[in-house]
């Protein structure tokens, strides 16, 4: 019987640690993204964001990550963060604007011209103004991560002067300043989704689009498009945002991991940014796309040309921010 006994208490105890070990996560936290599991972005949402927050908080959060627009593009993964149908994505900021119009103000053209600037800028003033007007919307933002500088492909020249934009079917992204920019740039503006982008790109459809060197190489652009004109005419945010109230009902421990999780794959999806910028451009230039930098003074005229922008928003944007838009312009 005390041998039997024994043998009991012994599976009791691994049946008791093995329930443990596999209970099931208290939170889930679902993460869209529209780019690919390989991309910067997602190797730091894996590597740190998911591994702290799991690991930290001892299986009570189940990190899921969703690359590839699985649960949508960026505008139906900002709405599914504010519904809190999802509890995090990492959209692009330009669709965030159609939840406060202010957001627009990161893209405005030719507002920075080294990514030290640009992320001065969030890290600091902006981007406290910005985060306190979307915090009302039921959105925080956790982090900016880096996009980079948008240039402009197309299939049918180097772009060097507006002049060569002028009747362009160019894709952008659904926001406002971006239709006006390209515009004033003499180009036929489209937006569109970035789940229907390559198709409209291959049918022709449209004739250019305009994204980041590792968005490109990500999109496979260099299968369907011929040219890459380093335009910079923005730098690009992407956005680490959650459910407000998801956060704000965890409990203080966890609250503070996430937040805590999320600067640091910020900080990590930054470095690779940087450290990957040059591979990105390689890669599509081997794959036959041809490049073109534009010099000093063939950039001048895109930015004069865009300059009637800023008056343009001005309303939408507030003379509160614009001020802050002044002093950080670099």
């Amino acid at each position: 019987m005390k041998k039997f006994l024994s043998v009991f208490m012994v599976i009791a105890i691994v049946a008791i640690f093995a329930g443990s070990a596999f209970a099931a996560p208290e939170y889930t936290i679902k993460v869209g993204y529209i780019g690919s599991d390989s991309h910067p972005t997602m190797k730091a949402m894996k590597e740190v964001f998911a591994k702290q927050v799991e690991e930290g908080s001892k299986g009570k959060i189940k990190v899921e990550l969703y690359p590839n627009a699985q649960l949508g593009g960026d505008r139906e993964l900002a709405e599914g963060v504010q519904m809190g149908t999802i509890q995090m994505a990492i959209p692009s900021s330009s669709p965030l604007a159609g939840f406060d119009k202010r957001i627009q103000a990161l893209d405005l053209p030719y507002l920075f011209t080294t990514r030290k600037a640009a992320f001065d800028a969030v890290d600091g003033i902006l981007g406290e103004k910005l985060n306190g007007y979307m915090a009302a919307k039921g959105i925080l933002i956790l982090g900016y991560q880096e996009n980079g500088f948008r240039h402009v492909t197309n299939n049918k020249k180097p772009i060097k002067s507006p002049a060569d934009l002028k009747g362009l079917k160019i894709r952008t992204m659904e926001n406002p300043m971006h239709l006006a920019f390209f515009k004033a740039l003499g180009a036929n503006p489209t937006p569109m989704s970035w789940g229907e982008l390559y198709t409209a790109l291959q049918q022709g459809t449209v004739d250019a689009q305009e994204n980041p060197y590792a968005m490109i190489d990500d999109g496979k652009f260099y299968e369907v498009q011929k040219y890459v004109s380093e335009t910079g005419h923005v730098f690009s945010y992407e956005v680490l945002i959650a459910n407000k109230k998801f956060i704000d009902k965890l409990p203080a421990d966890l609250k503070k991991l996430v937040i805590k999780a999320a600067k640091d794959a910020t900080a990590k999806q930054r470095e690779l940014m940087e450290k990957e910028e040059s591979s990105f451009k390689a890669k599509v230039i081997k794959a036959g796309m041809k490049a073109n930098t534009l010099t000093p003074a063939e950039k001048k005229p895109f930015v004069d040309a865009t300059a009637k922008v800023y008056p343009m928003f001005e309303k939408d944007l507030g003379k509160d921010l614009m001020e802050i838009i002044k002093k950080v312009q670099k």
